[in-house]
């Protein structure tokens, strides 16, 4: 069953009743107080421009846990060399539209709307959404951005216009010892190459319910 939304309320269905695909509820709006209603219940919104608003709740969580992030030899070698320099929450919006604008193998279109991204740099401009930034040459080469819950980082995206770009703001960002989990929401075999596996739901929720 799928729960339609009541824009008079931003209180969610319970996410265990959630489709095998995850799929929980349509509707509602992105202010502020729903999304982080949201993301403090497991929720997160999924759509694209030809779509009401879909918000997912898996019954499992693709996770990254920052003390089992892998990184090889020749990516040790890459932060040792310092090409890029690493910043965090200095062009949040920056982050959000090349990740909206950036290219995906067999994916059409985004589903980082306008919408969206006004969204999340209202979150961020509540102090609520982060981004890394890695730079080189003074131009930004890639990053991320999501969605701090606690000890949780619920990532959204990530970008990379140079090779390893992406791989060292994930690598600044497990660093920074502020989360015992970054929240990975859709698998994908480059992060479970650095680490990132599934965990049960319930699991899930108890990190995000841990101050």
């Amino acid at each position: 069953m799928i729960f339609r939304l009541d824009t008079n309320s931003i209180d969610f269905p319970d996410p265990a009743l959630a489709e095998p695909d995850g799929l929980l509820a349509v509707g509602g709006d992105l202010q502020p107080d729903r999304l982080l209603k949201a993301y403090g219940h497991g929720i997160f919104p999924w759509y694209s421009e030809d779509t009401p608003i879909l918000w997912y709740a898996p019954h499992e969580r693709f996770v990254l846990f920052p003390e089992e992030l892998k990184i090889s030899k020749s990516m040790r070698k890459v932060c040792r060399s310092g090409m890029f320099e690493v910043t965090h929450n200095q062009a949040f919006g920056s982050v959000i539209a090349h990740c909206a604008n950036h290219t995906r193998p067999g994916q059409d279109g985004t589903w980082i709307t306008r919408e969206m991204q006004e969204a999340y740099i209202t979150l961020h401009q509540l102090g609520r959404a982060h981004s890394v930034e890695v730079w080189y040459a003074d131009q930004l080469a890639g990053g991320l951005y999501g969605v701090a819950v606690g000890q949780v980082f619920c990532g959204e995206s990530m970008f990379s216009l140079r090779a390893n770009a992406s791989k060292t703001a994930l690598i600044a960002l497990c660093e920074t010892a502020r989360y015992r989990l970054i929240d990975c929401q859709v698998y994908t075999d480059h992060l479970a190459s650095l680490g990132a596996r599934m965990i049960a739901r319930e699991t899930y929720l108890h990190f995000l319910q841990q101050d």
